[in-house]
């Protein structure tokens, strides 16, 4: 059975999990250090909800929280299953766990963002009930010198 746990501190399980399962999310930015995830793991302002079972940790998502103006927003990031996991309904009991936080906490949404190229996440993302909304999402990136 998988359980659902929020993580308030870094473990050397954790951290070892992170090494294995950041790689299969992305290519291009290192899983976090042993301090990096501790700061993360007692943000206020993230939760990183941990998926596992008697095998170990099968998966992690990431739900940021801020309040703006205009409400409380939540945003989910970084949702992370195992490769040796997926299928098993992992990921929709991580996104349920986070938005029902959410909502506890006064969102009144949450947000996230998925590139069309991961097909089943798209999919499980809808089946849950996210709307693709009409937007224009912009990124500006750090330079990598500044100019004299």
């Amino acid at each position: 059975m998988v359980e659902i746990t929020i993580a308030t501190e870094a473990t050397p399980e954790l951290h070892a999990a992170m090494e294995r399962l950041v790689p299969q999310l992305s290519k291009s930015n290192p899983p976090p250090s042993m301090e990096a995830l501790d700061t993360l793991c007692r943000s206020e302002a993230s939760t990183m909800f941990i998926a596992t079972d008697e095998t170990g940790i099968l998966g992690t998502l990431t739900l940021a929280m801020f309040r703006i103006p205009t409400g409380i927003r939540a945003w989910i990031e970084d949702v992370i299953v195992d490769d040796a996991a997926r299928g098993k309904g992992v990921g929709r009991l991580l996104n349920e766990a986070a938005i029902a936080h959410a909502f506890d906490e006064g969102a009144i949404t949450v947000d996230l963002t998925s590139r069309p190229s991961r097909e089943a996440a798209n999919r499980l993302y809808q089946r849950i009930g996210f709307v693709q909304r009409e937007t224009n999402v912009y990124r500006y990136s750090k330079p990598e010198q500044l100019e004299s």
